[in-house]
């Protein structure tokens, strides 16, 4: 049996708001902003800074606007 770890009291949380349109963008970008869970310009999502959140961030940085939560 293995059992998982949740470390959420720890973890710090990021504020992403999607400012910019994937369209005419290339469609990794686009398949990124969906993975974030954004898709519509004002969305908001609050996401854990993890190292794959922050590479998925700098793929789109011109796209969104990250604040701290």
């Amino acid at each position: 049996m293995s059992k998982k770890k949740e470390v959420t009291s720890g973890a710090s949380k990021l504020k992403l708001t999607q400012i910019g349109s994937p369209i005419g963008r290339q469609k990794d970008q686009r398949k990124t902003l969906i993975g974030l869970g954004l898709n519509k310009i004002n969305r908001i999502r609050t996401l854990e800074d993890t190292s794959a959140v922050r590479g998925m961030i700098d793929k789109v940085h011109h796209l969104v606007k990250v604040e701290k939560a």
